[in-house]
């Protein structure tokens, strides 16, 4: 009797969304602790909300079409053909493709398990969670449309430059044994979550006239509207506390001038506190106007993105070590590039 009730606990336990939850955990501490910030932070939320609610709406769109055409299994077509074609064609299928950081990992087993140069492999792993289209809609609406476009640039700059890189590391000889069999011993081939890449279906664009894909649309439409929603609550929560209660001082000392040094730390920061590239987006709004420089904020993104600590679990988990050395490296420094590259833009 009791091993049932704590099995049904256990099962409501990791039913419960840990997002919802610290959202109204947050507020429930405010409630009691200060009440006038609880109410201050819920206007803010909600009113940051409704002001990216276009974009909001637009990038649940984009994500629910993609998913209901099958227009995600053109990833396929990005490895195909010679290589030093390949390397820069994946790098921007990377960018607008809709995986982020551990979702492409069942699509990198695949496609290293296939033979799949690693060289177009990197370009394509290094890209995917720094951009796709509905982050790019979002990054206009929080960071401005400026803003979304360097970083759309810089995220095939980085995918660029991890597909070269790596191919420059395996033609010098460092480690070639590892990167001409990537995947560590175990490691299966994607499972179905590979299986867009084995077995690539061509897109249906007009997806609704198959009631199955129109269902599906709508599914993924409220799957997304949920995970998008969760996330910049939070984000817009935590950016009202920011704004209120970090020294602008801080902030300024430590990402303010735009140096290689603000930047560097910028990208070392990026690793703990990145949540995801949806939720990053108003915190690092929050942060330029208490007066971090905006290279810093890119670089904050960029190298988070690549590098937060989820997606170096599973890029570990997945990859021999010097694949896994060469990938944190292309991503800290492609991600430096392009901060210090936009600062100079904008001065």
């Amino acid at each position: 009797m009791a091993s049932s009730v704590l099995t049904r606990f256990n099962r409501s336990v990791r039913q419960v969304d840990g997002v919802a939850l610290a959202i109204a955990l947050t507020l429930l501490a405010l409630m009691v602790l200060v009440p006038a910030q609880a109410s201050a932070s819920l206007r803010f939320t909600l009113n940051s909300l409704w002001k990216v609610a276009p974009f909001l709406l637009l990038s649940i769109g984009i994500a629910a079409y993609a998913t209901a055409s099958g227009a995600d299994n053109l990833v396929a077509k990005a490895f195909q053909g010679k290589l030093a074609v390949m390397i820069p064609v994946a790098a921007i299928f990377g960018a607008f493709s809709p995986f982020c950081s551990c979702g492409v990992i069942p699509l990198i087993a695949a496609l290293l398990s296939m033979g799949v140069p690693v060289a177009a492999v990197m370009a394509f792993w290094l890209a995917s969670p720094l951009m796709d289209p509905s982050m790019f809609v979002l990054t206009v609406g929080t960071l401005g449309l400026q803003f979304a476009i360097f970083k759309t640039v810089a995220t095939v700059g980085i995918g660029l430059l991890g597909g070269f890189g790596t191919l420059a590391l395996m033609r010098s000889g460092w480690a070639i044994a590892a990167f001409e069999n990537p995947l560590r011993e175990g490691v299966g081939n994607g499972g179905c979550g590979g299986s867009r890449v084995r077995n690539p279906k061509p897109p249906v664009w007009q997806f609704w006239q198959e009631s199955e894909r129109q269902q599906k649309f709508w599914q993924g439409a409220r799957k997304n509207a949920w995970f998008l929603g969760k996330w910049m609550a939070l984000a817009f929560l935590l950016e009202s506390l920011m704004i209120v209660y970090v020294p602008t001082e801080w902030v300024q000392a430590i990402s303010g001038d735009g140096g290689l040094l603000s930047i560097g730390l910028a990208a070392l920061v990026g690793v703990p506190l990145y949540l995801n590239g949806y939720a990053a987006l108003p915190v690092v709004e929050g942060l330029i106007s208490q007066g971090m420089s905006s290279g810093a904020g890119m670089t904050f993104l960029l190298a988070g993105g690549a590098t937060s600590i989820p997606a170096m679990i599973a890029v570990f988990a997945l990859a021999r070590r010097p694949v896994f050395i060469a990938y944190l490296a292309f991503a800290f420094v492609g991600s430096m590039a392009a901060g210090f590259a936009y600062t100079l833009m904008l001065s």
